[in-house]
């Protein structure tokens, strides 16, 4: 295995992020072009040594910091299904358990394509999929009964969301829920999680006409925080979601939940992180987060 410079790789050896001072490991030779991120940033290249060096965290905020230099960011919109609620996993679950107990199969490519839908056009995907005879109140009954047996413990947040729902709290940013799901999943969800008293404004799929992809409740969300879409950002977990705030003018995030991005979503997006920790240092560096 060689390097881009096709020098021989090195046993890997301990180095100190420029950025943050964390120690890591790296195998790449001296002045590489790094090869630990997609966003293949380039790193010394005559004379430093490593004395430059970003560890693997630093190097993707950094990456999104270029990627976003040109944003102003005023407003945090947030997705609630598979970005702050941990709930994609259980309706999939729930709908391909409903789908085999009423003897219609693996469900799984269909429950894929339903991620980000509202549940009306869901119900419409499942007709136009299984076709006439297809037995549509068995299975939105077995659906909620494998649904709410699943939620019975309490219901589980993504990664990063307690923290960063603090943040933008500690520091008055404006930031709306901009979901699919009804307006009565939504409050009913958001209270289980216990963050419903974090937000002021929660807008939903029964608030507009035409839910995502159509870019109609990230237009209404910038509207009800007073600000220009071009200076929302909004996090989103699904190809719809992203149409929907790529559409409205936003600046689109995505933090994949099941399904990656597609090359098409990911042209669409500003930015593709991991996960909501990554958000918040994101919102830190883009000093979105500082005391006035």
């Amino acid at each position: 295995m060689t390097n881009p410079l096709g020098q021989p790789v090195p046993s890997p050896r301990r180095l100190t992020c420029a950025r943050c001072g964390a120690e890591f490991g790296c195998t790449l030779s001296t002045d590489c072009w790094c090869g630990e991120e997609a966003a293949r940033l380039p790193l010394p290249t005559s004379g430093t040594g490593f004395a430059d060096c970003l560890c693997r965290d630093c190097l993707r905020a950094v990456a999104v910091l270029a990627s976003l230099q040109d944003h102003t960011i005023n407003a945090v919109l947030l997705d609630m299904d598979g970005t702050l609620l941990d709930t994609e996993r259980v309706y999939r679950t729930s709908l391909c358990n409903a789908l085999a107990d009423l003897g219609y199969g693996d469900g799984t490519a269909i429950a894929h394509a339903m991620i980000g839908v509202p549940a009306a056009e869901c119900e419409i995907m499942l007709r136009n999929h299984y076709g006439t005879g297809f037995r549509i109140d068995d299975v939105r009954a077995a659906y909620e009964v494998h649904r709410d047996g699943m939620l019975r413990g309490g219901l589980p947040l993504k990664p990063g969301t307690l923290e960063l729902v603090a943040a933008l709290r500690e520091f008055d940013c404006p930031a709306a829920i901009v979901t699919s799901s009804t307006r009565h999943n939504a409050e009913h969800h958001l209270t289980l999680a216990g963050i419903r008293d974090r937000f002021d404004t929660v807008l939903t799929r029964d608030d507009v006409a035409r839910g995502k992809p159509s870019p109609d409740l990230y237009l209404l969300a910038a509207e009800r925080l007073g600000f220009a879409p071009a200076v929302c950002v909004a996090i989103e977990d699904s190809h719809p979601g992203i149409e929907a705030a790529h559409n409205a003018g936003t600046i689109p995030i995505m933090v994949p939940d099941i399904v990656p991005p597609s090359d098409d979503t990911r042209a669409k997006c500003a930015a593709v992180l991991p996960d909501l920790h990554a958000v918040l240092t994101m919102l830190y560096d883009k000093r979105v987060f500082a005391r006035t």
